[in-house]
């Protein structure tokens, strides 16, 4: 077993020994060819430069007559700079007038000058140059050849040596082996001869006189004659090994010398000896080139100096404004544009009315928050394009300098580098691609910048009229008289719409079978909610993309599908973004959808068209298969998309973003195509229809029907219809009293209040007080409101937060009968309308809610009052008969069911109203 695991292990050395000879036989066979390979490469490159010579001096000829007649073609006519225009001519005259004309002259100048140097380039080049080339090619290829037969000796000298080296190995292990064998021999028989001497030892004294005596004798004598043969025999073989393996390690030695030497010193000299005189020739034609072009150059250098005087001249502002100057037609700014009256209008500023305060106050004040945001963002984006533009003329700064280095020629190795393996013509491609990005970034920049700015302006102009309008109504505000202010508010009153059933489902239903059961051309949330859209939130900000608020969107909804208007009164411009929402729900749950299924794929094929005119024509000629009714309300739609789109400056969306709130509302995709794939051409489509509304739906001519009006004007009395309110005052008229004058509403002198409830402020104007102040009432701004101060600071009051004095309670109350003008404004008509319509009474914010029997109002810190029910039904009673005579006398209806007011979105203090009311009867 010892014996074989001796041969595996010297047939696993052998083994590593072959492999090693292997590999060194398959790396000289590579060296071999990478010298004849970089021969190959000089001979191709040698091949190269003198076909690039021969070339070369073809384009300098050809480029020579090119410059020539260049030269003389653009000096004999002038060029095409401006035409025969007469700018042009005294441009002309002057080259000097502009900076860059005085360097077209010169350029013109240089280009004879070098025409004349390429002739005399071209000649050099195709004669001694090409020639060199050509005989140091030829010497390239015979000392290669020579240096590859030299190598290949080398090489086959070296592996006999390494044959050599393995043939002493193997005799060294041969001559190891039997050495080894013989030693395990010499010890086998000394042991045998131990094992001898002992027992002979041990059976000495016993077998003395015993006749085996002798022979035992002759055993012994042997067993050391075989030792000693034995022993001898192991150390003739030690001997042989050990000059077997002085033979081996001499010869390794050796090898591993010659190895050693061929690679670090004859590879070297063989590889010089291939170089030997290439690159002094290529050294000595290059500088040849380069004193050829050298010579080209220098004459050329005072054209060059006079070229660069006119490059540091170069004036950008100045040639601007040289420019500016000469076509002062064309960039003078056009004259204002003049208001210009309609057939005697007589008004040429902007009015602040009662009706649009309310609308103008918060514009102003989205257009200054606007504006603040505008401003931040169009500074950032200036910081941004300024450190974009450094960066872009840094990067063409250094191209133009690698542009420079290019023209250096310099003998080196560098030269034997192919122009695609260049890493400097990599990183300049690198370079050009960081430019054009960086170019495409700046233009982006250049574009938000200069619309940040345009809409900067835009908004600017239009906070400073409304600003000037607001403190110009502010003024005469001052000045009309409360009774003229108190009609003026009450004209302003809204009424709710009757209910009434519809045959056919509103949200959810069919449209077009809805309209005809209806009779109404445009549906009534269609119509409510773009109403209170334009008149309140046109500019507000995100409009149809934030979302509003679900349980108010329902309650919108189930209002208008039992036939009401909820939009009348009892919604503010908190509720926009969940009227938004109303009128998106009531679109996109339209069974079926206003687009039909059927045209889809003809919809969508049209925004794949790359004209307008022609998406214009091909969406009118399949629009016009719909029926009329359903074409009506997309062009009120459209219509008024269009419109609200004009408002992006203030509002933020353009027609884009419309496209993308509205497009899966109205286009929903149909069951098994990709939503995401046909999303894009189903917002371009929408936004071609909301872009060109005028073009794409017909005419009022051709198709009759409701237009949507940019200018509306908020719901009034008309809205119930002239029968019913002829009905209502009917049924009035004996009770009516006539010659009650009309008076103001307001208190003499200061009145001190008590305030019932907390109040914040939501503008600058309201005043922020706490529950249990006293308050300082100056007159009556509105029915809802008081001007009046607390704590030193004046301000807007809300009438239904505080309470009055019991004195001034019932002066109001004496009055109140009395102003029938003012009826529907004044607190008793707002106490009266609460309790006909609300007869449970309101708990104040934070209050427990249901039926109480007391009330207790704290009038000042110290006193209570108690109120008993059975007043509070008194009074009842009593207003429902004084709401009854006004309504008629005022040809207004009923009394609205609930009172607008401007406060906040919160539970209305009714009971505070009301005891102050019930103080003032009782």
């Amino acid at each position: 077993m010892a014996m074989h695991g001796k041969l595996r292990r010297e047939r696993g050395l052998q083994a590593e020994y072959e492999t090693q000879v292997k590999e060194m036989r398959s790396q000289l066979s590579e060296q071999l060819r990478c010298l004849e390979l970089q021969g190959e490469l000089r001979r191709e490159l040698l091949q190269e430069l003198a076909e690039f010579m021969r070339r070369r001096a073809e384009v300098e000829l050809e480029y020579s007559r090119g410059l020539e007649k260049l030269a003389e073609r653009f000096s004999s006519r002038g060029g095409r700079l401006g035409g025969s225009s007469r700018e042009y001519q005294s441009f002309r005259k002057e080259p000097s007038l502009l900076s860059s004309l005085h360097c077209w002259a010169v350029l013109l100048q240089q280009t004879r000058q070098q025409s004349r140097d390429s002739a005399a380039l071209s000649e050099v080049l195709a004669g001694p140059l090409v020639q060199r080339l050509s005989h140091i090619a030829e010497d390239v290829g015979r000392i290669v050849k020579k240096s590859k037969d030299l190598e290949q000796q080398l090489q086959e000298e070296l592996l006999e040596v390494v044959s050599e080296l393995q043939t002493a190995k193997k005799t060294y292990q041969v001559y190891h082996t039997e050495s080894m064998n013989a030693e395990a021999k010499l010890r086998e028989a000394e042991r045998q001869e131990e094992k001898r001497a002992g027992r002979s030892a041990a059976a000495a004294p016993a077998t003395a006189t015993t006749e085996a005596g002798p022979l035992r004798k002759t055993s012994l004598k042997k067993g050391s004659r075989l030792v000693e043969k034995r022993q001898a025999k192991f150390l003739e073989h030690k001997l042989k090994c050990t000059k077997a393996r002085n033979e081996y390690l001499l010869s390794l030695a050796s090898v591993n010398a010659a190895v050693s030497n061929y690679y670090l010193h004859d590879v070297l000299d063989l590889m010089d000896c291939c170089d030997t005189g290439f690159h002094l020739a290529l050294g000595q034609v290059l500088r040849s080139y380069t004193a050829a072009e050298s010579r080209t150059q220098a004459s050329q250098m005072q054209g060059l100096g006079s070229l660069e005087e006119a490059v540091e001249a170069l004036d950008p502002p100045g040639d601007k404004a040289k420019v500016l100057e000469v076509h002062a037609v064309a960039f003078c700014p056009p004259l204002r544009f003049d208001y210009q009256p309609h057939e005697g209008d007589e008004v040429a500023e902007i009015r602040v009315e009662v009706e649009l305060r309310d609308e103008i106050l918060p514009r102003a004040q989205n257009i200054q928050s606007r504006l603040d945001r505008q401003t931040i963002e169009t500074e950032e984006v200036n910081k941004t394009l300024k450190a974009t533009l450094q960066a872009l003329l840094e990067v063409v700064a250094l191209e133009d300098g690698d542009v420079l280095d290019s023209f250096q020629a310099s003998p080196s190795t560098e030269s034997l580098k192919s122009t695609s393996s260049d890493p400097g013509v990599r990183q300049a491609g690198r370079r050009r691609g960081q430019q054009q990005e960086t170019e495409t970034f700046y233009i982006t920049k250049l574009q938000e910048y200069l619309s940040g700015r345009s809409i900067l302006a835009k908004l600017q102009a239009k906070h400073e009229k409304l600003q000037e309008a607001i403190n110009r109504g502010n003024k005469e505000e001052r000045q009309v008289p409360w009774t003229q202010y108190t009609q003026r508010k009450l004209q302003k009153s809204h009424h709710p719409r009757p209910s009434s059933q519809y045959n056919h489902k509103l949200f959810g239903g069919d449209m077009e079978k809805f309209i005809q059961s209806s009779g109404q051309p445009v549906p009534l949330v269609v119509e409510s909610c773009v109403r209170f859209i334009n008149l309140n939130g046109l500019q507000h900000e995100g409009i149809f993309r934030v979302s509003g608020a679900q349980p108010r969107v329902s309650e919108i909804r189930d209002a208008f599908e039992r036939g009401e208007d909820p939009l009348v009164e009892g919604c503010t411009a908190h509720d926009l973004d969940s009227v938004a929402g109303v009128l998106k729900l009531y679109f996109r749950s339209l069974e079926p959808p206003l687009f039909p299924p059927d045209l889809f794929g003809e919809l969508l094929a049209s925004a794949e068209l790359e004209t307008t005119e022609e998406r214009v024509e091909l969406v009118s000629r399949l629009l016009a298969q719909l029926p009329g009714p359903v074409l009506v309300v997309l062009r009120y739609l459209f219509t008024f998309l269009n419109h609200l789109a004009q408002y992006s400056d203030e509002n933020m969306m353009d027609p884009y973003n419309l496209a993308v709130c509205f497009g899966p509302t109205l286009l929903p995709v149909p069951p098994g195509q990709d939503p995401v794939a046909l999303q894009g051409r189903v917002n371009q489509l929408v936004q071609t229809l909301i872009v060109q509304p005028a073009r794409v739906f017909p005419p009022l001519t051709l198709l009759p029907g409701p237009v949507y009006e940019k200018c509306m004007a908020p719901p009034s009395a008309s809205c119930l219809g002239d029968t019913q309110v002829e009905g209502l005052a009917g049924e009035n008229e004996p009770e009516l009293e006539a010659g009650i004058p009309v008076q103001e509403d307001a208190l003499e002198g200061v009145v001190e209040a008590v305030a019932c409830f907390a109040y914040t402020g939501r503008t600058a104007q309201e005043l922020t007080f706490q529950r249990g102040d006293v308050l300082r009432l100056h007159e009556r701004a509105s029915g809802d409101w008081w001007r009046g101060e607390c704590a030193g600071t004046r301000g807007l009051i809300p009438h239904k937060y505080i309470m009055l004095p019991e004195g001034a309670e019932k002066h109001m109350v004496g009055q109140g009968l009395q102003a029938s003008g003012e009826l529907l404004s004044s607190p008793e008509s707002l106490l009266a309308m609460e309790f006909i319509h609300r007869p449970e009474p309101s708990t104040p914010p934070g209050g427990p809610s249901g039926h109480r029997r007391h009330c207790l109002v704290p009038t000042s810190p110290e006193r209570h009052v108690e109120v008993d029910k059975a007043v509070a039904q008194t009074m009842d009673s009593v207003f429902k008969e004084l709401l009854g005579k006004t309504a008629v006398r005022q040809g207004l209806g009923p009394a609205p069911t609930n009172s607008p007011s401007p406060g906040p979105r919160s539970p209305k203090p009714v009971g505070c109203s009301r005891l102050g009311k019930n103080k003032g009867f009782s």
